[in-house]
């Protein structure tokens, strides 16, 4: 496949969308958004782990605003509505695990863009920046649904109100992101994560999402149900017997499960 605002590689079981607009900070255009819900519907088929980082000093932007002749006309609902949530929904629902790499600042919906991952990790020089309010905006692309959920109603509220950097640092104490890494080491831990990913149990990845996504609408007892299910359904794939017998042999397990 090829794209015009986004590079796609697949190399050792790990799939990459690296956005490719440097010289906007990565902002996000109509056809960037196209380009993205494209690459990652086509990931799964190739591999077992997707991640998501940007070009450049930047992860994204955000919305290119730079782009539009008359911001006054832009029509942002239909905009949220067919670009954007086709975009968010196929990260959300891909079967995989999703890592968002944050090389750099991620401002508006590029810092809920990344929020979408199923991890974060990001470099230590990097910022979030729920920027909406300073253009007379509300936080969108799902950011007045992500954040809420992972640092509570009194953080996301200032977050939102406020529009100023959050450091990596202090997103990873928030429990916004999973780590902020050293600078100098965001490279070979994103590497290293993503090859564990990779070679671990896709089938029982697929089903944590499901049952960890479910958990926040759920009562108890529909939670239980649910992972009855899913661990019946977990136990009947090659993975289970195969990583059983790799913990009594002290070995890494191979799991092949899709």
């Amino acid at each position: 496949m090829s794209f015009e605002t986004i590079l796609f590689t697949i190399a050792a079981d790990v799939a990459t969308i690296t956005l490719n607009r440097p010289e906007v900070r990565n902002g996000l255009s109509s056809v960037m958004r196209r380009e993205i819900r494209e690459a990652v519907a086509a990931a799964p088929g190739e591999a077992r782990v997707l991640v998501l980082t940007g070009a450049g000093k930047a992860f994204c932007s955000g919305q290119d605003l730079g782009a539009a002749a008359d911001v006054a006309a832009l029509d942002l609902e239909a905009t949220l509505r067919d670009e954007y949530e086709p975009m968010l929904r196929a990260i959300y629902d891909c079967p995989i695990p999703t890592v968002a790499a944050v090389n750099g600042a991620a401002a508006g919906a590029g810092a809920n863009l990344a929020l979408a991952c199923d991890v974060v990790i990001a470099a230590r020089s990097a910022v979030f920046v729920q920027a909406f309010a300073r253009i007379g905006l509300i936080p969108d692309a799902g950011g007045t649904w992500w954040l809420p959920r992972q640092v509570g109603f009194a953080r996301a509220m200032g977050a939102a109100l406020f529009a100023e950097p959050v450091s990596a640092e202090e997103a990873a104490r928030w429990g916004m992101i999973w780590s902020a890494v050293p600078d100098e080491d965001f490279a070979s831990v994103i590497a290293a994560r993503s090859a564990a990913l990779a070679a671990g149990p896709t089938a029982a990845y697929t089903r944590i999402k499901q049952a960890l996504r479910a958990s926040l609408g759920n009562g108890l007892s529909e939670q239980l149900a649910l992972e009855a299910q899913l661990q019946g359904e977990a136990g009947r794939t090659e993975d289970f017997p195969e990583g059983v017998r790799a913990f009594l042999e002290k070995r890494p397990a191979r799991y092949r499960g899709q």
